[in-house]
């Protein structure tokens, strides 16, 4: 695949800049074909990304429907179809404002202005459109094999709330028609997987505009599945010493000013609110006021580790952008603890948290996962408390901590707390890009500033070490990754309707009804079907729907022997079974919490 550069220089390109050279040169087209469709477009950014491209577009008061990227996505293709050449330029300071000045291009003269220290800009154009680029590109239109135009978003020029609001174009481009395919093959994968669908079709939860974005409120299925997950953390905990509290949701500005927050992240929280001359926020995470609990009464070393847990509710502010079901809202529960510990206690309490992660990754089935030793940037004075000495301190340990435990990482700059360095896990879901599900954070920086203390040994106070910890990290997003893993079709344990009795008639409904009582009355969740449709309805409504994993059918053969029929989830016949036979085997399965 033949490139230019933006001295007219032609090369083969490198086959690792491929894709990128594909999506930065099919951004280019996209916006000439949106130019020519709509005149009054002005273009901010325009950049290829991992996944495609997109630009960003001043369009007025015009609101793009799904038939204008429809037109958007033909006239790429009749640029591709014409063959334009690509032709690159160069001009001094003084020439490219002139020319961005004639063509009505503001972002781009703003953004020169950004780039004082420039004395030339390049440019790329092919046909009547000219921009503001540094290349590469591909040499001619005709080389985008495979492009699609997908959806349309909002975003603020410069990516700052205070400026203008534009309407982001996203697209996808690759190597060839075959590569397009799989993708959209995928992307129907992911349709078909994603958590807000299925949480709609078993009713699991919903959200509601009157209550507010990114507020989801969990329906009596979907609290089942978030009560279980709950059990099953903390019973963990509990087994390894965690003392488990509950902190109010709220907490005082000052809370945060001393514990740091409101200097690092007061753009996620909710505003103050002022009531007895004291400003008050909603929290966005529980350390402060674990922080102050454990300052609530002398420690000695002999009480540490001290292990606070909680199933604790918080409040972020993110972006409607970034909103997605409970994967991400503005209110989450998380499964959060904080363990207090002497600096001789760090390996094996760290040690005990990674044995924790990666016990519930086996319950759960969990095997496409990496660790992450993530590092502050020095450079950033701003996102980072700033004590290059207790961060060395802190870092050194948890690397050192992690070697010693033989656990595989890899590391990565920029990504810490602003107190500390952290340990994520990030899972690879069945579709779409890796997450953090559980994080073990290591902090010499809150415990000095909520001042801490405990007598040690030899009676000299000092300040503990503390360990920010979760395992399932949000009980939301963990239930959204398994909503999508399993497609719905969870455990025994876990599933909100366990069996589901199926009479294939009203004669044998009475039966049925004693076979639910006894069910129920075992502990196991489940629920009758007294409606007049056909058994293979019944059946089907079962499987799809519910996704219930055992299906009881009640005939007039199983009512005259005493017995049941039973079916699985995945169309398996058992056959007929004793009734406490099957009890047996199901309270067996959730005991061990069968996959």
């Amino acid at each position: 695949m033949k490139i230019i550069y933006k001295d007219g220089t032609v090369a083969e390109c490198p086959q690792e800049e491929e894709l990128h050279v594909l999506r930065h040169t099919a951004a280019h087209i996209m916006a000439q074909a949106i130019k020519r469709l709509f005149p009054e477009a002005d273009f901010a950014y325009g950049p290829a990304t991992q996944n495609g491209f997109y630009y960003d577009v001043d369009l007025g008061d015009r609101k793009l429907t799904d038939d204008d990227l429809k037109a958007i996505e033909a006239e790429m293709k009749k640029i591709v179809k014409a063959n334009l050449p690509v032709k690159p330029f160069i001009l001094n300071r003084e020439d490219s404002k002139k020319l961005m000045a004639e063509r009505g291009e503001k972002f781009k003269l703003e953004h020169m202005d950004d780039l004082a220290e420039e004395s030339t800009f390049s440019f790329y154009q092919q046909g009547e459109y000219v921009d503001m680029c540094l290349g590469p590109h591909l040499c001619y239109t005709k080389a985008l094999k495979a492009f699609k135009v997908t959806q349309q978003s909002g975003a603020y020029w410069k990516n700052d709330s205070s400026r203008q609001m534009l309407t982001r174009i996203n697209g996808v481009a690759f190597r060839s028609a075959e590569e397009l395919a799989e993708w959209e093959k995928q992307q129907q994968e992911a349709r078909e997987r994603d958590h807000r669908k299925i949480g709609r079709e078993m009713q699991l939860f919903m959200t509601d505009d009157l209550v507010g974005r990114g507020l989801p409120m969990f329906l009596p299925n979907g609290y089942t599945i978030w009560q279980e997950l709950e059990h099953y953390i903390v019973a963990k905990e509990r087994r390894l010493g965690y003392q488990h509290v509950m902190t109010p949701c709220v907490g005082t500005v000052e809370l945060y000013k001393t514990s740091g927050h409101w200097d690092h992240y007061k753009d996620n929280m909710f505003p103050p609110m002022e009531m007895d001359n004291e400003a008050y926020v909603l929290r966005p995470m529980n350390c402060p006021h674990h922080m102050r609990i454990y300052a609530s009464r002398p420690r000695s070393y002999r009480n540490l580790p001290l292990r606070i847990g909680e199933i604790a509710h918080d409040f972020r502010y993110e972006s409607s952008g970034t909103l997605k079901g409970i994967e991400r809202g503005r209110h989450f529960c998380q499964n959060d603890a904080h363990l207090f510990c002497t600096p001789d206690q760090i390996k094996d309490e760290v040690s005990k948290v990674c044995d924790l992660i990666f016990e519930a990754y086996k319950d759960f089935g969990i095997t496409d996962y990496r660790c992450v030793l993530s590092l502050r940037d020095p450079a950033d004075k701003k996102k980072y408390h700033d004590d290059d000495q207790m961060w060395e301190t802190a870092e050194s340990a948890l690397r050192e901590v992690l070697i010693e435990l033989g656990i595989q990482f890899t590391e990565e700059i920029g990504e810490a707390a602003f107190y500390g360095p952290k340990l994520d896990v990030n899972v690879k879901p069945a579709v779409g890009a890796e997450y953090t599900l559980s994080t073990c954070q290591l902090d010499f920086c809150l415990p000095a500033k909520f001042d801490l203390r405990y007598i040690d040994s030899d009676g000299t106070e000092k300040c503990p070490v503390v360990i920010h910890r979760a395992i399932l990290g949000s009980l939301d997003r963990f239930m959204a990754y398994l909503i999508e893993e399993t497609k719905g079709r969870f455990p025994l344990w876990l599933a909100p309707l366990q069996v589901k009795v199926l009479p294939v008639s009203e004669k044998t409904l009475d039966y049925a009804r004693d076979i639910t009582e006894k069910l129920a009355d075992a502990g196991l969740r489940v629920v009758l079907d007294e409606s007049n449709e056909k058994i293979g309805y019944k059946i089907r409504l079962a499987q799809q729907e519910d996704r219930a994993p055992y299906m009881l059918i009640i005939g007039a053969k199983e009512a005259e022997a005493g017995n049941i029929s039973v079916r699985t989830r995945s169309g398996e016949d058992l056959g007929a079974m004793d009734l406490d036979a099957f009890i047996a085997k199901a309270l067996e399965e959730i005991r061990t919490k069968a996959r």
